[in-house]
């Protein structure tokens, strides 16, 4: 496997062990020496990341995550997903997220874009 493809599949695995309730893990496995948050409501650094997703998990237990689009150049990765949120809100989300990865394969940097997904779009066709 490319270091490309293995960097898509490590970004993949690193987001849906976060999301599923294990961002202890998830940085464990996949997280270099530093990581760099970019997310405006998330603090820098681990500690930042893991109370975010820990959070996330004690209110929307029943979240899930759909990869639709996975992209590596360099050493950045970036993923496009389709979110469901769950109760209380049952709210659905687009995002867009990028890692930058070290010469190690590990996560060092992340950015983030996320938006509400709008069902009557004026094309006709989906956020994601």
């Amino acid at each position: 496997m490319s270091q490309l493809e293995q960097n898509k599949k490590s970004a993949i695995q690193f987001y849906k062990t976060a999301f599923e309730g294990n961002p202890k893990q998830a940085v464990e496995k996949y997280v270099g020496a530093e990581y760099r948050q970019h997310n405006p409501l998330v603090k820098d650094g681990t500690a930042g990341f893991i109370a975010y997703f820990e959070r996330m998990a004690a209110e929307y237990p029943d979240k899930s995550v759909n990869f639709v689009r996975s992209i590596a150049e360099g050493n950045l990765v970036a993923l496009h997903t389709h979110q469901i949120w769950g109760e209380p809100d049952n709210k659905e989300y687009v995002t867009m997220d990028f890692f930058r990865f070290d010469e190690q394969g590990k996560i060092v940097e992340h950015w983030d874009s996320i938006q509400e997904v709008i069902a009557d779009t004026k094309s006709g066709r989906t956020m994601y």
